[in-house]
């Protein structure tokens, strides 16, 4: 079944991986996203479809394109009216999401969270995603190794949300925790990768004796890495670094404008709700909630290889599966 769905050979993972009793889906599920837009999400968009078509289901990809945590509520609330078989959502807010996932288990409807798992209080059935305060330590702890003094920028697209701040939450309390003489500033980027470049740029210009330049998400990443290669930064001694793995990022590693950046396994975060929904429907909640950490992985020059190949894994190709 597996080198089947790496080939990419859907009707052949089918009948490899479904016994005979097993149903056939038809199940519909609603993804609420805060970035709909994002190319971040692209992997994530073909795990999801990839787990659908194995299983017979289909699934909606709705949300907001900026954050805009009424739009997402919005959009939970119609997956309700519409009688989803299951909702995944990425939980940005303490609070918010809380009275949409009740009234879904009100209606017979699970739902679980991926990428984002805010709340405390939510009683969503299980989170699918990377550790995000945990990882953003781990990045705190590779900028003391790479910069050890100094001044350095801290990028953000929208502070506060919930799949970001735990980052940068955790790569602060790595510097403050190492006790090296490092000096640091938050800036918040804005949630479109344009704004973000200039956000980037415009930082720089005013900080230009930096000794390195960290985001904890993708825009913010990208436009690292553009500011470096238009100002000379690296032949500066500047370090740079942040999260995720659209081509531009992958191709300023590989170019060396960047030390590294953050895999945090995005097709898992499509794949791996599609699979507990569908279990928990099919076996009435007696199985397929189960949270699940997709885990911190540095991508740098050492281990660049594969990311350098077309994969649906990372976004590149939406027909690439096999990378062997």
């Amino acid at each position: 079944m597996l080198a089947a769905l790496k080939a990419g050979e859907t009707e052949y993972a089918l009948a490899a991986g479904r016994s005979a009793d097993l149903p056939s889906g038809g199940f519909h599920f609603v993804f609420v996203n805060h970035v709909t837009t994002n190319a971040f999400f692209t992997p994530t968009q073909s795990g999801a479809a990839d787990a659908c078509r194995l299983l017979g289901c289909s699934y909606t990809w709705t949300g907001s394109e900026t954050s805009n945590v009424a739009e997402m509520t919005k959009a939970m609330q119609t997956a309700i009216a519409g009688k989803a078989d299951g909702i995944a959502v990425a939980i940005i807010d303490k609070v918010a999401f809380d009275a949409p996932t009740n009234a879904a288990f009100a209606a017979g409807i699970p739902v679980v969270s991926y990428n984002a798992d805010g709340s405390p209080t939510n009683k969503r059935l299980a989170y699918i995603g990377q550790d995000l305060f945990v990882s953003g330590q781990g990045m705190g702890a590779r900028i003391v190794d790479l910069v050890g003094s100094g001044p350095v920028g801290l990028f953000i697209a929208t502070p506060g949300t919930l799949n970001i701040q735990p980052r940068i939450d955790g790569a602060v309390a790595a510097i403050k925790a190492s006790g090296k003489p490092i000096t640091y500033s938050i800036t918040a980027t804005g949630a479109l990768i344009g704004q973000e470049l200039t956000s980037v740029e415009s930082w720089w210009q005013g900080h230009q004796s930096v000794k390195g330049m960290f985001a904890v998400d993708q825009g913010s990443t990208q436009g690292i890495i553009q500011t470096v290669e238009k100002y000379g930064l690296r032949a500066k001694g500047v370090k740079d670094g942040g999260y995720d793995l659209p081509v531009p990022i992958i191709q300023g590693i590989k170019n060396g404008l960047c030390d590294f950046t953050i895999d945090q396994q995005p097709y898992l975060q499509g794949f791996y709700p599609v699979i507990q929904l569908y279990l928990y429907r099919i076996s009435g909640g007696l199985v397929g909630a189960e949270s699940m950490n997709t885990g911190i992985k540095f991508v740098t020059q050492a281990n660049l290889a594969q990311y350098l190949k077309p994969s649906v894994y990372q976004g590149s190709s939406t027909t690439a599966y096999n990378l062997m």
